[in-house]
């Protein structure tokens, strides 16, 4: 299968699971209030439905358009702004005749499965696979800046230690990006002297310029040669597969940002390699550095593990047993929930330019990897659901956190809105919504033709 047919595939899988767990989280405790629901779908059935069977009361279906899905419960104003229902005497069965503090339950209950099964996917996948991680405070000679330009915008450089974003110490490499997205202040170490920096507002923007460039941090690469090609200019310079750089010209070269800068400096020049064989011994080999400063060498692949045996960095496996990993797996869906929230914010602010990264179906589908991987599967679906929960708690109209809004006020107040006003309501919220849709898509469109 083709790249682009595994993430599709992935997608809809993801998403169909997210959807028919959200509706059932609708459906359960409508049934347990009993509340008639006349339909379960998943996806949309504008017009006619792929399929459809009637059960008792309720009609299952699968939609043709895959927007999303939907439970219709008798006596509530719904996407299906079925208008007619609510002009009749309102019936013991139907959703407007149940106590407030019922159907607020019945409304919370899809966000609330969304929560949980991100929490039940993030405990099972530390049961089943631990934790692997590159600690922060291991990586000894700092980080790697391949994009210059964004590490100027940012001020970090080559060599520096990350040591902590808005005051909080940073515990794993894998954090660092999220963490500069959602940060304001960022600690450096740089030649054993801490330095404090503030994040630029617009930097999520600066990075959204050039997808390409936003992992802009590595950690650094040790050069070693592979092999020298027969076309090579220095095929004859004495180079031997796994030689390992120390220095070029008696400044050290042990990194590869090092090589490059030197050759960078030495274009035309010849140049004197200190260089470690596989039996330890150390070697000079004089090299003709090209015009566009290359050796004309190629260089070997690096494991993790290799890393790890040289000392760069260390790798660290936390494993759970199976009581251990459940605070853990609620601890990574309420940071997820946490940092996605700061995200959100981010968005919010027309200065941040956060707003450039907005994608929909695309972005969603691009998220997924282009090999089948369920490690990397079920940490996607989480993450969506974690998504879900928190957009469809938001006080929109159209949205559950809309009807949760007017049914607290009901509850505070004791007053309830009019069918004619949430009606109203419904209608702007939809509007709001089908916005959002084509503008998050219209990013996704304008990314593939123009970026």
């Amino acid at each position: 299968m083709t790249p682009i047919l595994i993430k599709t595939i992935q997608f809809f899988l993801s998403l169909s699971l997210l959807i028919v767990l959200h509706e059932l989280g609708h459906f359960i405790p409508a049934k347990i209030f009993k509340t008639r629901v006349e339909k379960f779908f998943l996806f949309f059935d504008v017009k006619f439905a792929l399929f459809k069977k009637k059960i008792g009361e309720t009609v299952y279906g699968i939609g043709w358009l895959p927007l999303g899905g939907y439970v219709k419960i008798s006596g509530m104003i719904d996407e299906s702004m079925d208008t007619e229902q609510m002009k009749e005497e309102p019936k013991p069965w139907e959703f407007r005749s149940k106590p407030a503090w019922q159907r607020l339950i019945i409304m919370l209950g899809g966000v609330t499965v969304n929560f949980i099964l991100a929490v039940v996917i993030y405990i099972g996948m530390a049961y089943a696979y631990g934790d692997e991680y590159i600690p922060m405070d291991s990586l000894k000679d700092g980080v790697w800046v391949t994009e210059k330009s964004i590490g100027d915008e940012l001020g970090i450089q080559t060599g520096d230690k990350i040591i902590a974003v808005d005051g909080n110490e940073l515990k794993t490499f894998r954090s660092v990006f999220a963490e500069l997205i959602n940060g304001n202040t960022i600690t450096l170490e740089r030649n054993g002297q801490r330095i404090e920096k503030e994040i630029p507002v617009d930097f999520i923007s600066t990075l959204l310029e050039d997808e390409d460039k936003i992992h802009f941090l590595s950690f650094r690469v040790p050069f070693i040669v592979n092999q020298v090609p027969d076309t090579s200019h220095n095929k004859n310079a004495g180079f031997k597969s796994k030689d390992e750089f120390v220095n070029i010209n008696g400044s050290p070269a042990k990194y590869r940002d090092q090589v490059m800068t030197l050759l960078d400096n030495n274009k035309g020049k010849e140049v004197d390699v200190l260089v470690k064989r596989e039996d330890g011994t150390e070697h000079h080999v004089m090299a003709k550095v090209s015009k566009d400063a290359k050796l004309g060498l190629e260089t070997a692949a690096i494991t993790m593990e290799d890393f790890q045996d040289k000392g760069i960095f260390r790798i660290e496996t936390q494993k759970y047993s199976f009581l251990e990993a459940i605070p853990a797996g609620i601890n990574k869906g309420v940071s997820t929930l946490s940092s996605y929230m700061k995200q959100l914010k981010k968005i919010f602010n027309p200065e941040t330019g956060a707003y450039k990264g907005v994608g929909g179906f695309a972005a969603i589908g691009g998220m997924f990897p282009d090999t089948w991987n369920w490690p990397a599967f079920w940490a996607t679906t989480a993450f969506i659901s974690i998504i879900l929960a928190f957009m469809n708690i938001l006080p929109i109209p159209a949205l559950d956190g809309g009807h949760v809004m007017f049914l607290l006020y009901e509850m505070i107040t004791g007053r309830k809105p009019s069918d004619k006003f949430l009606e109203y309501a419904q209608m702007v919220g939809f509007f709001l919504l089908i916005a959002l849709l084509l503008f998050a898509n219209g990013n996704d469109l304008y990314k593939w033709l123009f970026k």
